[in-house]
C-alpha cells in the first residue's frame, strides 16, 4: 500500500502497520490509543473557543501517542486528522516536545505559525 501521503483509502492501515505498543493485546487498546487524537482535538477547539489550555494533558497525549506511532508517524497521523485551524496549536505543543520532523508529506511545516500563547505557556513549565 502506497503511503507516500495519508488518504481516506490508507490511514487505517497505515496507523496499524505504524503502532507499536508491546503491551497491547487487543483492538481496544488500538482503539483507546487513536481515541487519543480526538481528545486532543478536543482540547484544542477548547482552547481556540475559550481559551483554556489544558496544557498537560495535551503533553500527555502527545507523548503516548509518540510512543506508540514513533516521531514521524505519529506527527503525519496528527496533521492529517487535526483540522487545519489547529495545526499552529499542534506545532507548538510538537517543537516544544521535539517532535516535529524536518518534512511531513500532508503539510507545509514551515508555513505553519507558532501559536505565541502556547509557546509560553509551555516555556513556563520548564
Amino acid at each position: 500500500m502506497d503511503f507516500k501521503k495519508l488518504n481516506n483509502n490508507n490511514f487505517l492501515m497505515y496507523t496499524m502497520k505504524m503502532y507499536t505498543n508491546p503491551n497491547c493485546e487487543n483492538m481496544e487498546e488500538f482503539q483507546e490509543d487513536m481515541n487519543r487524537i480526538k481528545y486532543i482535538k478536543r482540547l484544542l477547539g477548547k482552547y481556540e473557543k475559550s481559551g483554556i489550555l489544558r496544557t498537560r494533558l495535551i503533553l500527555n497525549h502527545l507523548i503516548v501517542l509518540n510512543n506508540v506511532f514513533g516521531v514521524e508517524a505519529c506527527c503525519r497521523i496528527l496533521f492529517y486528522k487535526i483540522e487545519e485551524n489547529f495545526h499552529s496549536y499542534l506545532k507548538s505543543f510538537l517543537s516544544y516536545l521535539k517532535y516535529l520532523p524536518y518534512y511531513l508529506p500532508e503539510v507545509e511545516l514551515e508555513n505553519i505559525p507558532i501559536d505565541h500563547k502556547i509557546k509560553i505557556a509551555l516555556e513556563k513549565l520548564k
